[in-house]
């Protein structure tokens, strides 16, 4: 299978949409590790549908406009790490969760760590809304796009000052 991709910018940086012909594949960070999350070739489709749909979603998230995506998502990974993401999917616009949240909301209490872990594979940043997990303190964790991009988006869904 070959994937399209288009770069844009956003407030967070220079993001790469990857998209299959199902739906979105990724959000990739400018500094993004290589090794993070893999895709065989990609060609670069600025005409996109899916990506143009996207990249217009992000400007309106971004905004201040838009509180819930849309577009289709592809997602790939284990078992396990697709019921993560399906579950980062459920948290509301302006709310966190712990990691140890969503582990209970998966029905796997115990398996926190492994949560963390599949949160920090997610392909999809931003629409799957990994940002919305902290750390049990209530303390902002590990994070692809960098701490300080998380906080920003967390900032932008709160409505508070400096946003992005």
């Amino acid at each position: 299978m070959s994937y399209a991709y288009k770069m844009i910018a956003s407030p967070v940086g220079q993001l790469k949409l990857i998209a299959s012909d199902k739906g979105l594949a990724a959000i990739l960070w400018e500094n993004e590790d290589p090794n993070r999350v893999r895709f065989g070739p990609l060609v670069e489709s600025p005409r996109h549908p899916i990506l143009r749909e996207t990249e217009r979603q992000l400007a309106q998230y971004f905004a201040g406009k838009l509180k819930a995506f849309t577009v289709p998502l592809d997602f790939k990974g284990t078992a396990f790490q697709k019921s993560v993401w399906k579950a980062l999917l459920t948290i509301p616009f302006g709310e966190t969760r712990t990691y140890a949240d969503i582990a209970r909301q998966i029905g796997k209490p115990t398996a926190f760590r492994a949560v963390g872990a599949a949160n920090g594979k997610n392909p999809i940043s931003i629409i799957a809304p990994c940002h919305r997990v902290i750390g049990s303190s209530g303390s902002l964790t590990g994070f692809a796009g960098g701490l300080a991009a998380k906080e920003r988006l967390l900032k932008l869904e709160s409505g508070k000052a400096g946003a992005p």
